[in-house]
């Protein structure tokens, strides 16, 4: 949409050199009145919006975002779509009683708007309206108190949007918001669970904590622990066995600045060699020699355990993604890597690779094994063996990683995008980005407020999350452009109260890594929102991406929400992320933890790559956006529908695992493939695993639908092509269509 510029004009009535002057006289007659004297009465009406996180129904485009209104730059601002309603609202952080709010409106204003108030974010209450809106510099009286504060317009007095330069709220503040504390970029309090070793570090010291921390972290899947070991420059001996909520990374701008001569591994022991609940651990930026007349590496995982930017040494050598199909293993990632030996597949039921490097190639196949963008992968074959092989990777940003520079300054590096790549960002040649000094970082410790968090984002600073569960009770707000969200050790955000845990803005370049989202016990509407409805900016040269971004609704406990993941906004990447309702676990069943849709995408140009999505009661991937595209999608359909009547969509029997919708003119997916496991009622059938319309410019390339154990039915592939996949032909293959 093309934007309009419109001068600034005169602003009748709007001093600031006389408050200035005015403030200047109160605060000297305040400093000479003696204590005693001073009134008991309330301070005098305070701006409290300005610089507070702002969000709106919707933007014109990036450049007018909605914190541009309360920046207090006169010189930017917010606009919304061309439609009625609109609304634009601050989150003051805590509640307030309010006295005035004044609008500062660009040509483009209101004829009819409220200001309305509210505690909660949802629950609105009117407190000042008119239908005759004149537009320029608007101050209204009002009388009431909350926390939210929104201009909502209902009728606009042009052809245009809603647009205003400032949208300033005065009152009294009914509560303090904690500090935001500066970072030490040399010496930063990473917190209790975040381990770091440099070389000097003995190294029985080293294999002593993993040790201990791999005992206690092998089983743990469920509990609240989380940790984070990293590795400073230099050359190490260990063994790093990873259980569950463990991250072990290197702090090198390049893997081979850590070397580990010793394993970095995954085993499944645990549950008798079957490592299909081996989740939630990763391995990044690091690199491992194995000892000496050793040369197999295991890798034994399942969803949500990335192998990413490492680099396994030695041609000899070979990384068994689980050993030669002696145990299940439903996994997996590698990104970002270079094996210089073989990659064994084994026992692994699907697995997604991209821009990675095998320098001895790959062997092995089960039902859906994708490629792209990689060097050394096996020959496009389709099935038996399953390899789908796409050439390059069409655009994406790597992971943002946490590193220590020369100087013994922590820094995040931030990797530029690359379109049509093949191979490592960083093998053999210099990464391209930037590089943050974590000066720039607000660290957030469990029990940080949401208030706190988004007070640091208001300040504009960036947020790196430190291993352990951070409730919130409000939605932390992410407003600004190119801001990064990094995580360490799978650090976890659980939202409470029933709130949303993050919304991003139609905004450019954020980045959100390494984060899990938890449900809580009352249902959240959405985990997570990028993008507000109706979002429509262009970012398609900076584009939001997230990396690694995990969900999970029950498993320690009841956990509800209704959707999980909703991307309002255009050319959104997504670079590996699972959405899982529980299906073992605490809090487990289909009145439960109940969840209706896993990912629901309404942006255009959307781009998701490794996408797993399982056990959501309705749809669990809905796609409303056209230009979409996924490359590798797993997915296990609900377990636990009682019967058919309850998991029923009009005359279709269950939900399609993923649904185009019928409005979409074009949409491309390559290597896809769901499961059904009726356990708690084998006769459920769902009619499709794949749902679209028919279209040339909708397009699926190598499909695969399984009836695990022959529990349960899918009957068709996609639409009403592909055959039945059930007790008597459990797994079913389609090339393509239509």
């Amino acid at each position: 949409m093309t934007s309009r510029v419109t001068p600034a004009r005169p602003r009748t009535g709007r001093r600031p050199w006389r408050r200035t002057v005015v403030g200047v006289v109160v605060a000297l007659v305040a400093a000479l009145t003696p204590t005693a004297l001073a009134p008991p009465a309330h301070a005098a009406p305070a701006l409290l919006s300005q610089g507070r996180p702002a969000t709106a129904s919707s933007t014109e485009g990036a450049g007018f975002p909605a914190s541009a209104a309360v920046d207090g730059n006169t010189g930017t601002r917010w606009s919304s779509a061309f439609s009625d309603p609109q609304w634009l609202q601050v989150d003051l952080g805590v509640q307030a009683t309010l006295s005035q709010v004044t609008l500062v409106w660009e040509a483009a204003h209101a004829r009819a708007f409220q200001i309305q108030t509210s505690d909660n974010g949802t629950t609105w209450t009117t407190v000042w309206s008119t239908t005759t809106g004149t537009g320029g510099t608007q101050t209204v009286p009002v009388t009431g108190s909350g926390r939210y504060v929104r201009m909502y317009g209902t009728s606009r007095a042009t052809g245009y949007g809603y647009s205003l330069w400032e949208f300033q709220v005065y009152g009294e503040s009914g509560g303090v918001v904690d500090p935001v504390e500066p970072t030490d970029p040399r010496n930063p309090n990473f917190g209790p669970n975040t381990f770091v070793f440099d070389p000097s570090t003995p190294t029985a010291t080293i294999q002593s904590r993993l040790n201990t921390l791999f005992s206690q972290q092998e089983t743990n899947q469920f509990g609240p622990q989380r940790y984070a070991v990293l590795f400073k420059p230099g050359t190490y001996t260990a063994d790093v066995n990873l259980g569950f909520f463990t991250q072990v990374a290197g702090l090198g701008m390049s893997p081979d600045d850590v070397n580990l001569n010793g394993h970095v591994r995954v085993e499944a022991g645990w549950f008798g060699g079957n490592a299909t609940q081996n989740f939630w651990r990763a391995a990044e930026n690091l690199s491992v020699t194995l000892p000496a007349g050793v040369t197999v590496e295991r890798w034994a995982v399942s969803q949500a355990a990335p192998y990413r930017r490492m680099h396994l040494r030695g041609a000899q050598n070979q990384i068994q993604l689980w050993n030669g199909g002696d145990g299940w293993s439903s996994g997996g990632l590698l990104a970002d890597t270079r094996i210089d030996g073989l990659v064994v597949s084994g026992s692994q039921q699907q697995w997604y690779s991209r821009n990675s490097e095998f320098g001895n190639g790959w062997t092995g196949s089960v039902w859906n094994m994708v490629f792209q963008g990689v060097t050394g992968a096996p020959p496009p074959h389709f099935p038996n063996p399953s390899h789908t092989v796409i050439a390059q990777t069409p655009q994406i940003r790597e992971k943002p990683f946490l590193y220590v520079d020369g100087t013994g300054e922590y820094r995040v590096f931030v990797p530029a995008l690359r379109t049509n790549s093949t191979g490592t960002s960083w093998y053999g040649k210099t990464p391209a980005g930037s590089s943050i000094s974590l000066s720039q970082f607000f660290v957030v410790r469990p029990g940080t407020s949401a208030a706190t968090i988004n007070a640091a984002l208001a300040q504009g600073r960036h947020l790196l999350f430190t291993p352990g569960v951070h409730r919130v009770t409000e939605p932390i707000q992410v407003n600004r452009a190119d801001t990064v969200i990094l995580g360490l050790g799978l650090a976890t955000i659980q939202t409470d109260n029933g709130t949303v845990g993050m919304r991003v803005a139609d905004v450019d370049g954020v980045k959100v890594a390494g984060i899990m989202f938890e449900a809580g016990q009352t249902t959240s509407p959405v985990l997570m929102e990028v993008g507000p409805p109706g979002s429509s900016a262009d970012h398609s040269a900076n584009p939001i991406s997230l990396h690694d971004v995990f969900f999970r609704i029950g498993g320690p406990g009841v956990g509800r929400a209704t959707n999980t993941l909703t991307v309002n906004s255009d050319d959104v990447i997504g670079d590996h992320m699972w959405l899982w309702r529980a299906d073992h676990g605490d809090g487990v069943g289909w009145t439960v933890n109940t969840a209706d849709t896993g990912l629901t995408v309404n942006g255009d140009d959307v781009t998701m790559y490794g996408l797993f999505v399982e056990h959501y009661q309705k749809y669990q991937t809905v796609w409303n956006g056209n230009g979409g595209r996924t490359y590798f999608y797993q997915n296990e359909m609900p377990y636990d529908p009682p019967n058919q009547a309850a998991w029923t969509n009009g005359a279709t029997r269950g939900y399609a695992a993923y649904k185009v919708a019928d409005s979409v003119t074009s949409h491309q997916a390559w290597g896809l493939g769901s499961y059904c496991y009726f356990n708690v009622n084998p006769a459920v059938v769902a009619d499709r695993a794949l749902e679209a319309p028919t279209n040339p410019n909708v397009r699926f390339t190598n499909m695969v639908t399984v009836s695990l154990g022959g529990v349960g039915t899918i009957n068709r592939v996609v639409n009403n092509s592909g055959g039945t996949a059930n007790t008597a032909n459990q797994v079913v293959y389609l090339t393509n269509y239509p």
